[in-house]
């Protein structure tokens, strides 16, 4: 296996990771529970999943060919409230990450040096994926803590409970 398949094997593995947690933390969640807004200038899980989906359709289309601010792109809109219900936010969050990781799955170790425009800046596609790896886990953290906040003690954890650190620790030595 080259260098360039090690990184993007597990540059995929890394940012799914991020998506299972959002996939879990909307298992908790009621349709009602993705429109809540945790204070008057913060953004609900809604909210966030339309943004996540305008970037990643943005940035990955035609990702190595175009600019990744689409001109059909309008961010602005993606944090107004659209009063999707939880299925079609589900699918924009489906359809926004197959286009991310579709867009990764294909690329070459000849790709990854190559420069890429987003914004009118130009950068490597290793920088463009490490700046997106900073950004989607950025509003994955987001959305569950704000799932988090909502569930209160009803909170299924999605790492190692509190308090619970040794009891998983001893589950890992005896596999």
């Amino acid at each position: 296996m080259t260098l360039a398949n090690t990184f993007i094997e597990s540059y995929i593995k890394r940012v799914s990771y991020y998506k299972e947690l959002g996939d879990k933390t909307f298992a908790q969640l009621s349709e009602i529970q993705f429109h809540y807004h945790p204070g008057e200038e913060s953004n609900s899980i809604a909210l966030i999943i339309q943004h996540m989906h305008g970037n990643m359709l943005s940035r990955f289309t035609n990702f190595l060919t175009e600019d990744g601010e689409k001109s059909w792109r309008n961010r602005d809109t993606e944090f107004n409230e659209q009063k999707l219900s939880k299925e079609q936010l589900l699918q924009k969050w489906e359809e926004g990450w197959e286009c991310f990781l579709g867009a990764v799955r294909t690329l070459t170790e000849e790709d990854l040096l190559k420069t890429i425009t987003i914004r009118s800046e130009q950068l490597t596609v290793i920088d463009a994926l490490n700046r997106q790896l900073s950004h989607y886990p950025y509003h994955v953290g987001q959305i569950v803590y704000i799932g988090r906040m909502i569930k209160g003690g009803l909170w299924q954890s999605l790492s190692i409970p509190k308090g619970k650190s040794d009891d998983y620790n001893s589950k890992m030595n005896h596999k």
